[in-house]
């Protein structure tokens, strides 16, 4: 099977440490990690390590930094398709700060906002032999014509909602499965029950709102329920959602909606167990 992943991608450093660094103090890591980051590519490189081929539809360049990304994503068998291949400012750097104590993670990124792409880079045989599309929101242009393709071609969509985006109103209705986290409000919604209501409205028919630690939230075809997770000392929650995603686009494409939801739990919580978005990667989960 293969699967697209539309949007972000970032170098992150990773810091692992006892604290959070005050106002004006220094403090020394316990261990660090570069990879590849961003919601979308994350997704990927766990799509990947489920067993089916990723490709990463986002922008890279050919910033000396880009090669930092395009190395791990060639380590973890990720096909990226670099919608500026030109780009030669630096790709997004996000850094990272993990609390040994809890696995918190404290995050400063520029994220897509300087490097939003116009839909005429798309590939036009894009999504050939494409059978799963996740669109993350960072590139709102590009995401929009490629949800409306996909629907046209019967291939799901899902969407990874982090956080609300403006923009994503035109992308709403070509979604299939919106996974979205406790952080996904939507205008004008305060609760998982607007949340539902908002996104029902749209005609999404398979809805799931992750909490972290707490049972996953969910609606599937007029039916509301509750999954729990499994109980893990976290390590590290950086990525936890992204892996989460990567899992369920792998487990959708064989198991049913509420199936793939747990499935996904699991490979998520046992990531978080350790250090870095790639460490878990190494493991038996």
């Amino acid at each position: 099977m293969n699967g697209l992943f539309v949007g972000l991608t970032t170098l992150d450093i990773i810091y692992l440490s006892e604290t959070v660094p005050k106002s004006n103090e220094k403090v020394v890591a316990i261990d660090q990690v570069i990879a590849a980051g961003g919601p979308a590519t994350n997704a990927a490189v766990t799509f990947r390590y489920c067993g089916d081929q990723a490709f990463l539809l986002s922008v890279i360049g050919n910033h000396p930094l880009a090669q930092l990304i395009i190395t791990d994503l060639v380590t973890y068998g990720v096909e990226a398709v670099d919608l500026d291949p030109e780009r030669a400012t630096s790709p997004a750097v996000s850094s990272i700060i993990i609390t040994r104590a809890n696995g918190n993670r404290a995050v400063i990124s520029i994220n897509a906002v300087k490097s939003q792409i116009t839909p005429n880079r798309i590939p036009r045989d894009i999504l050939t032999d494409i059978d799963i599309v996740l669109l993350d929101g960072h590139q709102l242009a590009i995401a929009e014509i490629i949800a409306q393709q996909a629907r046209q071609k019967n291939i799901p969509v899902v969407l990874d909602g982090g956080s609300w985006k403006p923009g994503l109103e035109k992308i709403l209705p070509n979604v299939d499965y919106a996974i979205c986290s406790a952080n996904f409000y939507p205008p004008h919604c305060s609760n998982s029950q607007a949340i539902f209501t908002h996104l029902q409205n749209l005609g999404i028919s398979h809805i799931a709102i992750t909490q972290g630690e707490k049972p996953i939230k969910y609606y599937n075809n007029e039916k509301l329920g509750e999954l729990a997770v499994p109980i893990i000392h976290a390590v590290d929650t950086l990525g936890a959602g992204d892996i989460f995603h990567g899992a369920f686009c792998y487990y959708i494409l064989r198991e049913n909606f509420e199936d793939s939801l747990i499935a996904a739990a699991k490979i998520a919580s046992g990531a978080c167990q350790y250090f870095g978005t790639r460490n878990w990667l190494h493991h038996q989960l």
